[in-house]
């Protein structure tokens, strides 16, 4: 693991220091106490403490989400990002930030640390850090089959297991920028883990988000006051600096939208054969808006 991110990790059963350890053909990280995490084959580390409550996106639908990424349909979310963490730097790094809280934490503002918590694929976090060649990133998500692809998103990334409402395997204001899309929030711990100075980027589906295959696939709908109960909900922690609309008209054949349903919530919410049936009926090309909310947050 990049000893720039293994320096920002603790050990979520005592919050001690983590130590990369190799035996035979297995590698770990220990802690001082000697808890062990397992280093898994494909490259992420298993920093859950006890078990998750979910077992998070299945491995057809992270295949699906991976396609449908690949293809470039949400590149305006991925730019859209790379845009507010470059910004979010700048201001670290100005005359006026505050201090770390945690001044031990080696190179901190050498290496910034990017989080995405909720991390799936990887790809976002991937692009941040294509933006920002002196950062250095982690993804975190409770799914195996994703973290198995968010191991591998960028050079400069690491990937663990970690459930977002559990604390989080991180020492106190070790993180720059902290990437929230699509994904659970728990604004304590957002809080705790971001630098004083730090930002956190939350996106979120804005109205019209797919809006045409909602009805024509019998979809969840986007509550049209989502983005502002999530801005409400991580009130206590966080102040909301600016928020901002992105939108892009997509093309898409039946294959595509079969993977942008089946990638998301709707997965878990629409009965297969039903789907199928609607999915065959529709007239190609068929066209599709999408429409995210990207907040900018500071901590309080």
């Amino acid at each position: 693991m990049d000893p720039r991110v293994l320096d920002r990790l603790r050990c979520p059963v005592c919050g001690e220091r983590l130590a990369e350890e190799t035996v035979g053909t297995a590698r770990a990280l220990r802690c001082p106490r000697r808890h062990s995490f397992d280093i898994a084959r494909q490259g992420y580390v298993n920093l859950l403490a006890g078990r998750a409550p979910h077992v998070g996106d299945t491995a057809e639908m992270v295949a699906a989400r991976a396609d449908f990424l690949a293809a470039g349909h949400y590149d305006v979310i991925s730019a859209a990002l790379a845009t507010a963490a470059t910004d979010a730097l700048g201001r670290l790094g100005a005359p006026d930030a505050p201090p770390p809280i945690e001044p031990s934490v080696p190179d901190f503002e050498a290496y910034p640390l990017v989080v995405d918590a909720g991390a799936g694929t990887g790809r976002y976090l991937g692009a941040v850090l294509a933006a920002l060649p002196d950062a250095v990133g982690l993804a975190l998500d409770v799914s195996k089959p994703a973290l198995r692809r968010a191991a591998r998103a960028h050079p400069r990334a690491a990937a663990a297991l970690a459930d977002t409402w559990q604390r989080l395997p991180l020492a106190d204001a070790s993180t720059a920028v902290l990437l929230n899309v699509f994904a659970p929030r728990n604004g304590a711990e957002f809080h705790r883990v971001l630098h004083p100075a730090g930002t956190l980027l939350v996106v979120t589906p804005d109205t019209g988000h797919l809006a045409e295959l909602v009805s024509a696939l019998d979809l969840l709908r986007v509550d049209p006051d989502k983005a502002d109960r999530v801005t409400g909900s991580l009130g206590g922690h966080f102040t909301l600096v600016s928020s901002s609309a992105h939108r892009a008209e997509l093309t898409l054949g039946r294959a595509e939208v079969a993977s942008v349903v089946g990638m998301g919530p709707n997965a878990w919410h629409t009965d297969p054969a039903a789907l199928a049936a609607r999915l065959a009926a529709l007239a190609e090309p068929v066209r599709v808006t999408v429409a995210v909310r990207l907040d900018v947050l500071r901590p309080r």
